[in-house]
């Protein structure tokens, strides 16, 4: 798989009793054109968008209203 997704597994180990948990996940990482979108299109207005302060321009907060 290749970006906009990303796949990881975690193994958890239960100190208590030893089981161990596999946990396989795949997160998908959408454009911000792609989520403000997705927002107007859900009955939201966007008022702002910021950058994350640690990652700027790979991490956006939006700001929104509901419309409806």
């Amino acid at each position: 798989m290749s970006l906009p997704f990303v796949s990881f597994r975690h193994t958890y180990r239960f100190l208590s009793d030893g089981t161990v948990v596999t946990s396989d996940s795949t997160l998908r990482f959408r454009g911000r054109d792609e989520v403000e979108s997705s927002l107007v299109a859900n009955g939201y207005r966007v008022l702002d968008v910021r950058e994350a302060p640690d990652r700027p321009g790979r991490e956006f907060v939006f700001i929104s209203e509901r419309t409806t």
